[in-house]
Formats: structure tokens, C-alpha cells, sequence
């Protein structure tokens, strides 16, 4: 599927997704911290060609900015270029409308398929709504990093298709913080898609923190952004119910997590972040669920994180960089 050319200082939204060896440079040097300095995040993907590192720095560089990071992957044999560049810069001398139009004419001059800029400081936070059924951790877990500050975002609300009662842990905390909760009771007939587009229609993506229903191709369409999920297992083992008792009972060694774009084909999407953990004989169904849910709660949480800052690309067909 090919990908469309997108040149943009709002989010990315990634939908065709592929494998390569990775770049990373470290630039030496760095001006002392100060409180005039801001950070900046800058992604670019264009046709290969001789210079665009050289002009990606001097775009920088010209501004009064400093890279403190550049991740650079060139595949072997394809005529692709992809770069992530951390830098600091002062707002004032390098005002952030005037880096939107330095990058643009960079795109324009590269015929990049996609470059964004986001400085975090400046930049509203990613808006997001997280859909869960009944299991909790998840969900808690996300809620949780959000209050500490360590997830980017503003959530917008909670949708499920499970009741809470009015004095359960999610419910009292949503509450307090006062992020709206939507139950929606779904039936096979009636997965009430219509209700949560209305309800996510200014998000900038969702989550799915254990949502056990299958968004149609129609919502994802409709939808038109970034559906992130996280699945219980390495793809593509133990799909359908039950997933841990599953690979209790055939004795694995090794259980994961894959957090995962969602697509119309069912647990298919491209890869965002997977961990593994071990297990044994030692273990008994018990023990082994905790190590699985707690492997599905940092392995979303990370790849959350890794796409509020712009390290996640598609590449190919269903592939993914990320840097």
C-alpha cells in the first residue's frame, strides 16, 4: 500500500507499516541548560539522496539550535531515507511558526513523504480516548503514569462496554480527575460505533487497554487516526479467549505482550513494541497471569510513549521504524 505524502506539524497517523538495520548517532557538544531553551523533536522521510543529513543541520544549526540526538536508518538497496532529530533551540530567536515554514521548505525540497515537527513544551498534549472492557490493569496502569506525569496526553475519556459501579477504584478515580466515563453496552448485533466516534471525534488517537470487541474496517475508516492495542501474547500465538490458561496448558517457556496498530485484519497491524518474560514449571496459572498482565501494561505504556514522541514510522507494506 502506498503511503501518502503528508507534510505536517500536527501528529502523525500511520497506517501501512517494515524491517532494517538502525543508524544512531550522538552528537557531541550541547550549550550549558538554560531556561530559555526549548526542546524540539523533528521526524523526516523522503527519497534517499546525497545531503539531507548536511541540510537537516543546517536548518538547525542557521536557527541558533543544537542537536542533541539524530537517528538515521537508510534501508540497503531502497531509495528511503528516515530521520529523528532531537534539538534544543531558543523560541524567541527561532519562533515556532517560523520552524514550521523552514521545515516545510525542506520537505518541499527533498519531496519528503513526511516531515513533523512538535516541540513539547509549546505543542497542545496528544488528545486521546482509551476504550476497555472489563479487566482493569490496563487501564489503571495508564491512568496512573498519566496522574504522574509520565504519559504526554490529556485524556478525553473512557469508553466501555463494561458497568462500573459508582464506587470502584477507576470510577472514583475518574472522578476526582474528572474525566468522563461512557458506558456503552455492546451486543453482536450492536457494537454502538456510531456512539464512540461522536464521543472520540477530537482525539488525536485511541487505546485500547483490553477492549475485547472488534472495531469494524467502517469505524477505522470513519475514524480516519491511530488505533493503538495491546495484544496478550507475541503475535500471532493464542489468539481468541482464555489466551493465558492457552499457553499455561502448552507448557511455554516464554509468554509476551505486542502492542500493535489496529487494521481491519484481526490482530494483523504493524508492530509497535513486544516483550517477553520467562516462566516454568515453577509457575502455576496464577503467578503466570500476573507476569502476563504486567508485561501487557509496560509494553502499551511504552509504546504510547514511543508514538507521543515521534519515534514510531511506517515503513513498507506493515512494518514499522522505531527509533
Amino acid at each position: 500500500m502506498a503511503l501518502t505524502r503528508r507534510v505536517s506539524s500536527s501528529i502523525p497517523h500511520f497506517f501501512g507499516f517494515a524491517e532494517r538495520s538502525f543508524k544512531s548517532y550522538k552528537l557531541p557538544g550541547g550549550p550549558s541548560s538554560s531556561s530559555s531553551l526549548t526542546h524540539g523533536i523533528h521526524v523526516f522521510h523522503c527519497p534517499d539522496q546525497v545531503g539531507i543529513v548536511a541540510k537537516l543541520s543546517e536548518c538547525i544549526a542557521s536557527r541558533g539550535g543544537n542537536i542533541l540526538g539524530a537517528d538515521i536508518f537508510v534501508p540497503e538497496k531502497k531509495n528511503v531515507f528516515y530521520s529523528r532529530n532531537e534539538f534544543l533551540f531558543d523560541p524567541v530567536k527561532w519562533p515556532r511558526e517560523q520552524m514550521d515554514e523552514d521545515f516545510l521548505n525542506l520537505s518541499k525540497l527533498f519531496s519528503a513523504t513526511r516531515s513533523v515537527v512538535r516541540v513539547p513544551d509549546l505543542d497542545p498534549k496528544f488528545k486521546i480516548g482509551i476504550l476497555a472492557s472489563k479487566q482493569d490493569h490496563c487501564l489503571v496502569d495508564l491512568l496512573h503514569r498519566w496522574q504522574e506525569g509520565r504519559l504526554p496526553v490529556e485524556i478525553t475519556c473512557v469508553i466501555s462496554n463494561h458497568e462500573r459501579g459508582p464506587n470502584t477504584h477507576v470510577i472514583r478515580f475518574l472522578e476526582r480527575n474528572n474525566i468522563p466515563y461512557h458506558f456503552l453496552n455492546t451486543t453482536k448485533e450492536n457494537k454502538r460505533e456510531g456512539e464512540i466516534l461522536e464521543l472520540v471525534l477530537d482525539t488525536d488517537f485511541l487505546v485500547l487497554a483490553r477492549y475485547m470487541q472488534i472495531l469494524s474496517g467502517n469505524f477505522l475508516r470513519t475514524y480516519g487516526k491511530d488505533v493503538i492495542n495491546i495484544h496478550h501474547g507475541l503475535l500471532p500465538s493464542f489468539k481468541g479467549g482464555n489466551p493465558s490458561k492457552q499457553a499455561f496448558d502448552a507448557g511455554v517457556k516464554l509468554i509476551g505482550a505486542t502492542s500493535h496498530f489496529v487494521t481491519e485484519e484481526l490482530d494483523s497491524g504493524p508492530i509497535i513494541e513486544q516483550m517477553v518474560e520467562r516462566v516454568s514449571h515453577r509457575d502455576n496459572l496464577e503467578s503466570f497471569v500476573q507476569k502476563s498482565e504486567n508485561l501487557e501494561r509496560q509494553c502499551l505504556a511504552k509504546a504510547m510513549r514511543s508514538y507521543c514522541e515521534l519515534r514510531v514510522l511506517p515503513y513498507e507494506e506493515n512494518r514499522t521504524v522505531v527509533f
